[in-house]
């Protein structure tokens, strides 16, 4: 996600063209496009961050279900 906002920012820095940066040329914020997008493509299904994070849902939406069921059931104690 970094990426991404390092990206905007160079974008808009260069086409506002503030300070040094309206000298760089586009290839640089073209450049880091390309690799934000492999990055999301390939790179993240390899490791298996997406994979993590929807187990990680899945986990939450589970453990809220269980709660749900079993933490509100009070009976008698014995």
């Amino acid at each position: 996600m970094l990426l991404i906002i390092v990206i905007v920012v160079l974008v808009a820095l260069k086409y506002f063209a503030i300070g040094p940066f309206a000298d760089i040329s586009w290839w640089w914020a073209a450049g880091l496009m390309a690799i934000a997008f492999v990055w999301f493509e390939f790179v993240e299904r390899i490791i298996g961050f997406d994979k993590r994070r929807a187990h990680d849902q899945m986990d939450k939406v589970r453990k809220d279900r269980v709660d749900k069921i079993f933490g509100t059931k009070k009976g008698p104690k014995r």
